[in-house]
């Protein structure tokens, strides 16, 4: 029997942009889009109604843009609504934006260049889907740098993590693969899928982007620099 198809929400402003969006997504095999949105308000309403596994979100439309969006879809009283996790992707125009670096600071994925090819398209999805991020470590960290001007202590939580715990999220801020975490730790990849759990449960966060996020954040970069 075969997986449940990634059920994919599009939204963009552009009604060209968001069916040439439409037709690439549905083409894709275990891929399906489940809605379309053409502004912010929208795609927040449509996110609550629809529970979709994916948000292709356009990061500059009128009246609310895909930054304010992406930070309603992921307030705390809908995250606790909802029966299925929800990832985004913003898309730009503009390589290593701004308002990219906001809208995943309030938790998006990633972001996707607008001209971006089909198979990077269908690529990002697949990965988002699994709570990765759709950016090289690297531009990551560049991006969440680049507007961080104040950096607040890590939370009491931080403190309670074991020490096998803190050595899997350095290397997690540092970008690595549960593959490439086994291989630096000599573990298992189920042992460090068990820490990955139990530090997104104890750090309260979503998925492992957060996780470079909150390294950032709280000035926990250079641990895992």
């Amino acid at each position: 029997m075969s997986a449940d198809p990634i059920r994919v929400l599009l939204v963009d402003d552009q009604d060209l942009f968001r069916e040439g969006v439409r037709v690439i997504v549905d083409a894709q095999e275990g891929m399906t889009v489940v809605g379309t949105a053409a502004d912010g308000h929208e795609a927040v309403r449509q996110v609550d109604a629809l529970e979709p596994d994916v948000v292709l979100m356009d990061i500059r439309m009128p009246e609310l843009d895909g930054v304010e969006a992406t930070r309603r879809i992921f307030s705390p009283e809908r995250v606790a609504a909802r029966t299925r996790p929800v990832r985004v992707v913003v898309l730009t125009t503009f390589n290593l934006d701004d308002r990219a670096a906001t809208a995943i600071r309030h938790g998006a994925s990633g972001f996707l260049l607008k001209d971006t090819t089909p198979v990077q398209l269908r690529d990002a999805i697949r990965t988002v889907h699994t709570g990765n991020a759709v950016l090289a470590p690297g531009d990551l960290s560049t991006l969440l740098e680049g507007g961080l001007t104040n950096r607040s202590a890590p939370p009491a939580a931080f403190a309670g993590l074991t020490e096998k715990e803190r050595e899997v999220f350095d290397l997690v801020a540092r970008g690595l693969s549960n593959t490439e975490i086994a291989a630096a730790l000599f573990a298992g990849e189920s042992t460090v899928k068990t820490h990955v759990g139990a530090l997104l449960r104890k750090l309260d966060l979503r998925d492992r982007v957060q996780i470079v996020v909150y390294a950032h954040e709280h000035g926990l970069v250079e641990r895992a620099g």
